[in-house]
């Protein structure tokens, strides 16, 4: 696979990225949850006007946060889609309060839709599915519905093996997609490396899949840190790929970054442009200012100071 020998813009070096990458990052969304967005000032130092920026929902989070940090983060200036988690929702009106309440205050009408990661429903829903056959989402006007997808086996789902389950979920929403107006898009769990991907993407667009897929790459963060997400959010197969690094005990305190594993997709990308990969989705497992920065550096564009 192709490697890049990545330079700092800003180095002096002479060396630039190559425009397989920026095109591969251009329009990269990124992912915040309440108390980590609390740390940032202020998004517009770090994120390019108009960066779509999810608001993870986890467990416990009271929705008056959720909405105040959407709200926040509308207001500098970026497209907000915040996480509808169907185990964390209690029933319809739940639903419907939640919508009402995002695009009163903060002007959402986009939204990532999924199942989340709590083991046993908190009310009447379990799956995405039965958030999107409300209704609720196309009455609001929503433009933009993303749903999961999983590059790799997941146990949750497929308690099996295999990927029976996941398909039939993805089979139902590419249906699902022929009736709603909204645009809709798989943003999946974050890998490490590059391979496995190219055959899933390649491999649903054999099934007749045709959503574009937001592809998840976990921003720089210390080793430790990756293995500990790879291991709670189940990704299995391409956690080898931390496994060997951290076999290297002189690279336990160094920064994983994901250089590689997108210097290959975007190659692969360039050369294949019909390949269903059409953004870059950051999960900023080292911190949002950590990711940003790295972003801007390696290929992405560049924010705009707030006092420039």
């Amino acid at each position: 696979m192709a490697l890049l020998n990545f330079k700092k813009r800003d180095s002096g070096a002479g060396q630039s990225v190559t425009p397989e990458m920026e095109a591969f990052l251009k329009g990269y969304s990124i992912e915040v949850m309440p108390r980590t967005a609390a740390k940032v000032d202020d998004f517009r130092d770090l994120l390019p006007a108009g960066t779509r920026v999810y608001v993870a929902h986890i467990e416990g989070t009271p929705i008056e946060d959720m909405v105040d940090t959407a709200k926040r983060i509308a207001g500098e200036g970026y497209d907000v889609m915040p996480h509808f988690p169907a185990r964390i929702i209690k029933d319809k009106a739940t639903l419907g309060d939640w919508i009402a309440r995002y695009q009163g205050e903060a002007g959402v009408k986009q939204g990532l839709i999924l199942a989340g990661g709590v083991a046993k429903p908190q009310g009447e829903f379990d799956s995405s599915m039965q958030l999107l056959e409300t209704g609720l989402f196309d009455e609001a006007g929503f433009t933009n519905l993303h749903v999961a997808g999983h590059p790799e086996p997941n146990l949750d789902i497929d308690p099996k093996g295999g990927r029976a389950n996941t398909y039939a979920a993805l089979d139902w929403k590419q249906e699902f997609s022929k009736r709603t107006d909204a645009e809709m898009a798989l943003a999946t769990q974050f890998c490490f490396e590059a391979q496995p991907v190219i055959d899933w993407v390649n491999e649903l667009t054999e099934r007749g899949m045709n959503l574009p897929v937001h592809i998840g790459i976990a921003g720089p963060a210390k080793l430790q840190t990756m293995i500990k997400f790879a291991i709670a959010c189940g990704v299995g197969p391409s956690l080898k790929v931390l496994q060997k690094r951290a076999k290297d005990v002189s690279k336990l305190l160094l920064p994983h970054e994901p250089g590689e594993v997108l210097a290959d997709l975007a190659a692969h990308k360039a050369a294949n442009p019909d390949f269903a990969i059409e953004k870059v989705h950051f999960f900023p497992l080292g911190g949002i200012k950590t990711n940003a920065t790295w972003a801007i550096n390696n290929g992405g564009a560049s924010a705009k100071p707030v006092n420039s």
